[in-house]
């Protein structure tokens, strides 16, 4: 079996055992929270935090690295947005939730094991510079095309100044823990001094369990959203997620010379199915929140097989 197969057998083993473990009840329904909160509070920001301030960065600046993401990003998102649109016959807003749902990875909670057990150290390096820039763009993006949609659907008046959706975007990036663990790790990368080893230690205690603890609250979380009907339209999200946006990645990374390293981690990643971020910005828009819970169950469960499959063609081409 190859390396990467038994990586995705233990990934998505590790998913199933937190959705059966909730199917079962054998946790309390505050307990799978209680695990999501820690593992999104404070072991993945210390894992981004430490890896970094430490881990080495020798593939040289990242512009084409984030050029080969976000422009497969970019084609998926429109792409959605056109299929709900003309497709379905859905409002501009459901267009706005079908973009997100169909582009927006689940690099944290999904990616961050998954690299780690794939690609190591340097595979989850790699990741992070993608995660980095990863929440305030797709943030940013889904508050500006929300606001537009309100106003070309008719459904707000007055639209939001530029100002108003500036402090919001920034008070949401200002208080979410992923983004302080970042810019913490960056300033003592710059700063030169190096993490004391008795913190380090501690930090690294934490953070080593971030990666089974995010994958089995995945699992309990994924039993709570579930699938909730609109299974075309979930369908057809999730044929773009994990069949278009790999190849549109593949084939930037190939035109912007990655090296083969980067290319792997950039398919990889842009293969992985939507995760709760897509439903928690359809709640806060109110619209679209089935859509979004049917399409990152069933995205979820097909990505076991389809990333293998992306991993396997990078390999050949490789």
């Amino acid at each position: 079996m190859p390396a990467f197969a038994e990586t995705i057998l233990v990934i998505f083993t590790l998913i199933a055992i937190g959705y059966a473990t909730a199917g079962l009840r054998l946790l309390k329904p505050a307990t799978g929270d209680g695990l999501s909160d820690f593992v999104f509070t404070i072991a993945v920001p210390l894992l981004l935090f430490r890896t970094i301030a430490t881990a080495s960065f020798d593939h040289g600046p990242p512009w084409a690295l984030w050029a080969s993401y976000f422009v497969a990003v970019l084609v998926t998102w429109t792409a959605a947005h056109l299929l709900v649109r003309a497709g379905f016959g859905r409002d501009r807003r459901s267009g706005v939730v079908a973009g997100v749902t169909a582009a927006f990875s689940n690099l944290v909670l999904l990616g961050i094991p998954f690299m780690s057990g794939l690609y190591g150290e340097a595979g989850l390096a790699v990741l992070s510079q993608i995660v980095s820039i990863h929440l305030p763009i797709m943030l940013g993006a889904s508050m500006i095309l929300f606001e537009w949609a309100l106003n070309r659907d008719g459904v707000s008046a007055e639209p939001k100044s530029l100002p108003a959706l500036a402090t919001g975007f920034l008070r949401q990036l200002g208080s979410n823990p992923l983004i302080i663990g970042i810019l913490c790790g960056l300033v003592v990368r710059l700063s030169g001094f190096g993490i004391p080893t008795v913190a380090d230690r501690v930090i690294a205690s934490l953070a080593n369990v971030a990666g089974p603890m995010a994958l089995f609250a995945m699992g309990v979380s994924l039993f709570g959203y579930g699938v909730r009907g609109q299974g075309r339209q979930a369908f057809a999200l999730v044929a773009l997620k994990l069949v278009l946006m790999p190849a549109v990645a593949l084939a930037m990374a190939l035109m912007f010379g990655l090296t083969d390293f980067q290319l792997k981690v950039v398919v990889a990643a842009a293969s992985l199915p939507a995760g709760v971020n897509s439903w928690l910005i359809a709640n806060r828009f109110g619209t679209g929140q089935r859509l979004a819970s049917t399409s990152m169950t069933l995205g979820t469960a097909l990505a076991a097989v389809t990333t293998g499959i992306w991993l396997a063609i990078v390999d050949a081409i490789l």
